[in-house]
């Protein structure tokens, strides 16, 4: 039994598809197919479902994963000790990260990152369903870190490290009834017409909690992916926005407005699996991500 033909099941299973592992691992998929069928003939297992739509772990399979992934933990473990020998990290990295989110200077911190450590590979990735997409793909071991916004305590097999967070604040057309006023009391938003993320992003989840827990029943008619288009919908009368302070600076042609009685800090942290001990490069990013957000330990 090879480490390769582990890492090649590996990414199968976590991928559930061939041709996405085999971009991954940046082989083609003949090789990918080849070392899962030797290692099935050495176990003398078949240990993926190649029938269905999607390929699934057959129940030898779901016996190996949690084995195999020990075993490329301990051959990484032992790279990294010695590459740190040789003075400097190897590998890549698989990072998370949220669009439209200006809390973090995520350029400036990836490139400090690979200015320390030049031969590790950074990949990012951005999950079209938001925070709790990422949560998925981290959950998967399709990533190692993810930036998210996840309100409330954390997913199951989810550690967090909580960063900062930003504010909500209510936008509106400027020749909105609402638009004289400081504050608005979220019980007398019911009705109206919401612009906001789908469903899966944190500030959605965080506005969908806040008005169940005010008893309040909420519309959203336009849903947007990227938040800093936000005050351009509201500007244009499309409905009002629950938005974070760093999308409002500059903005013109509409009105902002602090909501009460209701809980609207939005958090960001950054998520780990907690079922896997991260590797080198990885606890390198978690330093400096503590110490760019100044969080001890």
């Amino acid at each position: 039994m090879e480490l390769r033909q582990l890492e090649y099941f590996v990414a199968v299973a976590e991928e559930q598809h061939f041709s996405r592992a085999a971009v991954r691992l940046h082989v083609v998929q003949s090789a990918v197919s080849a070392a899962i069928k030797a290692l099935e003939r050495e176990l003398g297992a078949q240990l993926l479902d190649r029938n269905a739509k999607r390929v699934l772990l057959t129940d030898a399979g779901t016996a190996l994963l949690p084995r195999a992934r020990i075993a490329l933990d301990a051959a990484r473990d032992a790279r990294d000790a010695v590459d740190e020998v040789r003075g400097g990290l190897r590998g890549t990295l698989r990072l998370g990260v949220l669009t439209s989110i200006r809390l973090l200077d995520l350029p400036a911190l990836l490139g400090e990152y690979h200015r320390r450590h030049p031969d590790v590979l950074l990949q990012t990735t951005a999950a079209p369903s938001g925070s709790l997409g990422l949560v998925e793909r981290l959950t998967d071991h399709r990533l190692d870190l993810a930036f998210v916004s996840l309100p409330g305590p954390p997913p199951p097999g989810i550690r967090l490290i909580d960063l900062t967070s930003a504010q909500l604040r209510l936008v509106v057309p400027a020749d909105h009834p609402l638009a004289g006023r400081a504050t608005v009391p979220i019980t007398e938003l019911g009705g109206m017409e919401f612009i906001d993320s789908p469903v899966g992003f944190g500030n959605r989840t965080l506005a969908d909690r806040a008005f169940a827990a005010a008893g309040v029943r909420r519309r959203v008619t336009i849903e947007i992916s990227d938040i800093g288009t936000g005050p351009g919908y509201a500007e244009h009368g499309l409905g009002i926005a629950l938005l974070p302070d760093f999308v409002l600076q500059g903005v013109t042609g509409v009105a902002v407005l602090e909501v009460t009685g209701a809980d609207l800090q939005w958090p960001m942290s950054l998520a780990i699996p907690a079922d896997r001990a991260p590797g080198a490069a990885t606890r390198a990013l978690i330093a400096l991500v503590r110490a760019v957000f100044r969080n001890p330990e």
